[in-house]
């Protein structure tokens, strides 16, 4: 077998070359002799690691990830599920109570107890309570204090539409994806809170196609009253990133409801899909990288991009940019995706067996639990990443207009007032995520296999449907299999 070909070099040779020489020497001493056949997943030293981590604690070294305790517990619980492994009741409970402390008494949640709310841990606390929460007294669903949250949400919103993570900190499009996922989950919608989301969302596309952390908005001073924010200029601030660009591009996706709800006459904000899709595929490795992905140009392949770069191509599927696969037979576009179809286009654009080979040969730790990449340890944010992106390269998941229906059809009350509307629209698109029966590509073995993950909450599908019934107080149809 011949091995595969160097990334290209100029003879010029710079710190950021021999890193790249270095990877990639690595990566070829875990390269499979059968690229069909690659290392199998092995859960049960990932399960040891996780439990091992949740019940005798963090080692040390996690000591200055105190701020972060809602997202070591998230990744933690959302590792299991993906693996298809629930807790006992009694460490459900543990952890209830654990996420419960670390609720603001001013609303949302603080990294910790006792620390300042934060629009980050707060989405890893709620989709946490989504794992493991019941409603009911003790079983945290009932006891999170939407009222405060939503005032500590509108307390942080800026004019431009964007929001801070945090009270005196800085804006970041990560926070406006966790508050989207946040308020979509928890039933706390309102057209108040998302006004202006959108344009901020497009402001943050660079002119590679991927998304930066923020932009910089500049206003018209007025003689009465505050100043007017100028659509143009609002350059995004930062280089184009992977876990940027899935924010941006999940968040986008949540909007399409209240964007559909607007008036026709209005001129909606658009992205660049041509240039966001060249950008994502031209960040997939080569094969000396083992097709992993990388999360900025010109940098090294890393395990957590399987899912913050993998997974943005179901996001352009239900957008109608990346092929037909996956779609009903009756799905209709709307006007705007029409015009961004690509009929020739399909899921070839990514290589999906490539990632899983990479996950599988390079991000799986010898002693359990996922990485970067050798020889780094394992850790918690780069096992959830590493297996939620094996599974979006497992499946493919997509909207289902005829799921969509069948949810409407359910709905309780008529929807009259423009809120009630894009609770309805925003409820039954979130839940419309079907997985594509006998489509599943699982490389190696069957027992590599994950369970599918919302592409946007990234939660399964169980815990999606169990949390936004309750907060929603709506049936939920069964989905029936084909048989």
């Amino acid at each position: 077998m011949s091995q595969p070909r160097r990334s290209p070099h100029d003879s010029y040779e710079t710190e950021t070359t021999d890193h790249q020489t270095e990877t990639e020497t690595i990566l070829l001493k875990h390269l499979p002799l059968n690229p069909d056949s690659p290392s199998p997943l092995q859960k049960d030293a990932h399960l040891q690691f996780l439990v091992r981590n949740l019940i005798q604690g963090f080692p040390s070294r996690y000591i200055s990830q105190d701020a972060s305790q809602p997202w070591l517990l998230y990744w933690t619980l959302q590792s299991f599920s993906v693996m298809g492994v629930a807790l006992d009741p009694n460490n459900k409970q543990k952890a209830i109570d654990t996420i419960m402390a670390w609720q603001h008494p001013d609303g949302g949640f603080g990294g910790g107890p006792g620390q300042a709310a934060h629009l980050l841990p707060t989405y890893a606390a709620v989709c946490a309570l989504a794992i493991v929460g019941r409603p009911g007294p003790g079983g945290g669903w009932d006891q999170i204090d939407r009222e405060k949250m939503y005032k500590f949400f509108v307390s942080v919103k800026q004019s431009d539409g964007a929001f801070l993570v945090a009270h005196h900190a800085e804006v970041d499009v990560r926070g406006t994806y966790c508050l989207l996922v946040t308020v979509h989950l928890l039933n706390m919608l309102t057209p108040e809170l998302l006004e202006g989301v959108p344009a901020s969302i497009m402001s943050c596309q660079t002119y590679e196609g991927g998304f930066s952390s923020a932009s910089q908005p500049y206003f018209s001073p007025e003689p009465e009253g505050p100043p007017t924010l100028l659509d143009s200029p609002r350059p995004p601030l930062g280089e184009a990133h992977g876990g940027y660009t899935f924010c941006s591009l999940a968040s986008w996706v949540m909007l399409q409801p209240y964007l559909a709800l607007q008036k026709p006459s209005l001129q909606w904000p658009s992205l660049n899909f041509k240039t966001l899709l060249r950008w994502l595929v031209q960040v997939q490795g080569s094969e000396i990288e083992l097709g992993g992905f990388k999360g900025r140009t010109n940098k090294l392949v890393d395990g957590c991009y399987s899912w913050w770069v993998g997974g943005c191509f179901a996001l352009l599927s239900s957008l109608g940019i990346v092929g037909a696969h996956g779609r009903d037979d009756n799905h209709e576009f709307t006007a705007h995706q029409e015009d961004e179809a690509w009929d020739d286009i399909d899921d070839s654009l990514w290589d999906r067996a490539a990632l899983q080979r990479y996950i599988l040969c390079a991000g799986q730790h010898p002693a359990g639990g996922l990485r970067d990449k050798p020889p780094k340890p394992a850790d918690s944010y780069h096992t959830l990443y590493c297996l939620a992106g094996l599974s979006s390269a497992q499946h493919n998941v997509f909207l289902s207009s005829a799921r969509q229906d069948a949810i409407v059809h359910c709905w309780k009350t008529p929807p009259e007032s423009m809120h009630e509307q894009l609770r309805q629209a925003c409820f039954s698109h979130s839940l419309s995520w079907t997985e594509e029966e006998g489509t599943s590509r699982i490389l190696g073995a069957q027992s590599n296999r994950m369970n599918a993950t919302h592409p946007v909450f990234n939660l399964t599908m169980t815990h999606t449907e169990g949390i936004m019934a309750h907060f929603y107080k709506q049936t939920i149809p069964s989905r029936h299999k084909k048989t």
